[in-house]
């Protein structure tokens, strides 16, 4: 079986369908993208790479890595080809297809290689910047840029500006579009602030920060796709043989794909031309309605759901919505109550039903081992941002259903009724098994256990203003109905309210 690589593409390319890869690996590179991660290969490098296909765009993506960690050499010996594979479902379709990508140029690290790294900033065709370098990249720390190469993300990001802004004179032509893809609210503001205090860390002079400010877009982002990576191995064995060519940078990935943008700048959505192919890429003013609707019928569901499966003795999504029961549980909760509360002047009833529906699709997904333990990570803290706020609506607009909202708070509830261990740690109980959570909160919420029935804990929890940031009793009729969810769930059992929810 051949290795991926330019010198075998092209005995494969009409298996693959693809037009010629040669001259799409003879594109200019147009992209500084830093982190090598599976999720920039397969959501930002799949958008571009499918661009180039249609000749739009038509650039490629030059990637820094940070150590000279292995993986370098897969990229050098595939000439950055890789395949993504797309499993799930798509518009209650089961999906099962793959694709050759060609995006990526060269491979970088940045502590070897870092002279030429900053030659790319001589590169005029070179006009946008990605990142992902988790929550922890995006920091100030107070260093040289001069240093080759500088230790942070920030510091590299700037030395590699200041020598273009050099190199060009300040041109505002030469100014890049700057897209980080952290998960931390505000990415491109954040990421421009510790640029700036860093420019004047190193002194650098009042017309460079002029320059960085108005020649450069730094834009919020939003990124939102499960790539779990690597296949399993008897699968990855298995399409290897059906391609016909081995390839160790094979990744998966989920149908569904989003890449908000936040831009004013009629400059930037013209660099960013990828965005007229791909349906999932939003350049817009305000990315906030696709964080909403995200926090609300994607996160939001799954932790209403969460203590609901882990109850019932289900370890996987994908093992709970092949559950009818469950599954029209979530249907329901995400169509019947969180929808309407979803729905605004700047979100549609139609944007709403269409997330909710392929939110569906995603959690059917039988290919992504999702675990609900996982998903209960810091529970509380979840239970109050993403699911606490839809709650208090329900109660304010009164019309809206608000049932399930109850029956998966309770659920947490109950979840949250811990014994602590002898190690001093705290463990769910599920059907006799024991379950070590992960919650800041947990001695809080057994402490609130110990009351002396039902309405006393109950009253404790929605008092406790270090979870919520608010005294919950004082909505109009929430002790009453939660400690009624509550005394039914212990009495007749989760699967049994779950039957007879739709009475």
């Amino acid at each position: 079986m051949s290795k991926l690589n330019k010198g075998t593409i092209g005995s494969i390319t009409n298996k693959a369908g693809e037009k010629d890869f040669q001259s799409l690996m003879a594109l200019p590179e147009r992209v500084l993208q830093f982190g090598t991660g599976v999720l920039l290969r397969g959501l930002p490098d799949v958008y571009i790479d499918l661009a180039n296909k249609q000749g739009v765009f038509n650039g490629r993506v030059l990637v820094i890595k940070s150590t000279d960690t292995p993986g370098s050499d897969d990229f050098q010996q595939q000439d950055g080809l890789y395949t993504v594979v797309v499993r799930g479902f798509e518009n209650g379709q089961a999906v099962d297809r793959w694709d050759l990508n060609a995006s990526i140029s060269r491979v970088l690290a940045a502590n070897s290689h870092w002279a030429t790294i900053l030659t790319a900033a001589e590169n005029p065709d070179m006009q946008v910047v990605v990142s992902n370098t988790t929550e922890v990249g995006i920091v100030l720390v107070e260093e040289s840029i001069h240093a080759h190469p500088p230790a942070s993300f920030p510091a590299k990001l700037l030395s590699f500006l200041y020598k273009r802004y050099q190199h060009f004179n300040g041109s505002t032509e030469s100014g890049m579009v700057i897209i980080p893809t952290e998960l931390i609210s505000d990415n491109g503001f954040k990421l421009k602030s510790i640029l700036l205090d860093l420019a004047k860390f190193n002194q650098l002079d009042t017309s460079f920060t002029d320059w960085l400010v108005n020649a450069n877009d730094f834009c919020n982002s939003l990124v939102d796709r499960i790539v779990p990576g690597k296949l399993p191995a008897q699968d990855a064995k298995l399409l290897q043989e059906t391609l016909s060519y081995e390839d160790s940078l094979m990744i998966m990935a989920e149908p569904y794909s989003l890449w908000a943008i936040e831009t004013e700048r009629e400059r930037t959505k013209e660099i960013l031309s990828f965005a007229s192919v791909n349906p999932g890429v939003k350049l817009t003013h305000d990315i906030s309605k696709y964080k909403e609707l995200k926090l609300r019928l994607l996160n939001a569901t799954h932790s209403f759901s969460c203590a609901l499966a882990m109850l019932s003795g289900f370890e996987t999504v994908k093992e709970a919505m092949a559950a009818e029961q469950f599954r029209g549980f979530v249907s329901e909760l995400m169509m019947e109550e969180i929808k309407p509360l979803v729905v605004s002047a700047s979100i549609s009833e139609a944007e709403a039903q269409d997330f909710a529906q392929q939110v569906i699709d995603r959690f059917r997904n039988n290919s992504i081992e999702h675990r609900w333990v996982n998903i209960s990570m810091q529970y509380s803290l979840k239970m109050a941002s993403r699911c606490m706020p839809l709650i208090q609506r329900a109660y304010e607009q009164g019309s809206v259903s608000r049932k399930r909202m109850l029956l998966g708070f309770a659920a947490y509830l109950l979840l949250m009724r811990t014994v602590q261990d002898g190690d001093g740690k705290y463990y769910a109980e599920v059907s006799g098994n024991r379950i070590a959570l992960t919650d800041e909160k947990l001695a809080s919420m057994h402490l609130c256990w110990q009351e002396p029935n039902l309405e006393k804990t109950v009253i404790a929890v929605l008092q406790e203003t270090s979870i919520w940031n608010a005294n919950l009793t004082s909505i109009p009729g929430f002790v009453q109905e939660l400690v009624q969810v509550l005394a039914a769930c212990q009495e007749q059992g989760i699967t049994e309210i779950l039957r007879t929810l739709k009475d």
